[in-house]
């Protein structure tokens, strides 16, 4: 199952998942003044962050917001991206984050496990219950595929609906206990379902009760770095049982800006992300 490659992946290389939520302002400055379109010059930094970054992370997730702004141009540069990454034979998260009614959830499980868009696991929001996630079932029992649904997220208006109080328990409560259910059938050799949740890092508190809710669920989670999140918080949730992969985009992809914009910027890249590697190893026991 794929839970079971990325549970591995983490385990083997790093738990590291790195964010391709890649913009033309990221780009190094010879890079943003070739004479080619955006989405070539986009998939050319993708590509040479993936080049030099394969060894050390676990996966890479792909924010398609930042290609969808780009028309069709970025949905090229997002779907030979993944392309790319499935050429390395790295893991691919969809960042995607649909949420819809079941004949609509239909084509977003097709649209994003097969064809131009494939990924081998995408974010979903569930906040239409499991209408929103039966669709996709099929793909996850025959097709290996695997998903991340919101659950606990890192933004700061998120307390106004994942704290609000639901059968007498937060709410966030209420749909970990829904996740559980809904990947009950999808459980691996590792005892991790390929349903998992994405939970951030800036509550590292409301994480370990999260975590000791929810054995069998397998964490993508933001919130490392810029956003509070520390390795240490990591190293605590880490040391219970090795549940997540922690994902950083900006702090690792803009490494470079305004120290080396020339043809080896990737170098920086580099070494950002081994030193988050190595933050985190740090805490680990």
């Amino acid at each position: 199952m794929i839970i079971d490659k990325l549970y591995q992946e983490a385990i083997d290389i790093s738990p590291i998942c790195l964010g391709l939520d890649t913009q033309e302002s990221y780009l190094p400055d010879f890079m943003q003044n070739q004479d080619r379109s955006i989405g070539d010059k986009i998939l050319q930094f993708n590509k040479d962050i993936i080049d030099h970054t394969a060894d050390i992370v676990a996966c890479y997730k792909v924010q398609i917001a930042y290609y969808e702004a780009l028309g069709i141009e970025g949905l090229k540069a997002y779907s030979k991206t993944l392309e790319y990454i499935r050429g390395k034979k790295k893991i691919s998260i969809g960042d995607i984050k649909r949420g819809d009614i079941s004949a609509t959830g239909q084509m977003y499980a097709k649209g994003h496990f097969e064809g131009d868009f494939e990924a081998d696991i995408v974010t979903i929001n569930a906040y239409m219950g499991e209408d929103a996630v039966s669709p996709f079932y099929p793909y996850i029992k025959d097709k290996n595929k695997g998903l991340f649904i919101l659950l606990k997220t890192s933004n700061p208006s998120a307390k106004e609906t994942q704290d609000i109080s639901c059968e007498g328990v937060e709410y966030y409560k209420y749909m970990a206990k829904l996740i559980e259910k809904w990947g009950e059938d999808y459980i691996g050799k590792n005892d991790f379902s390929s349903i998992g949740a994405v939970v951030g890092l800036t509550y590292p508190k409301e994480f370990q009760i999260i975590q000791d809710m929810l054995p069998n669920t397998f964490f993508l989670v933001p919130g490392y770095g810029a956003q509070g999140g520390t390795g240490e918080d990591m190293g605590k949730i880490l040391n219970k049982s090795r549940c997540a992969v922690i994902n950083s985009s900006r702090g690792l992809i803009t490494a470079h800006k305004g120290v080396n914009e020339g043809n080896y910027y990737y170098d920086e890249i580099r070494d950002a992300t081994k030193r988050m590697k190595e933050d985190l190893a740090h805490w680990l026991k």
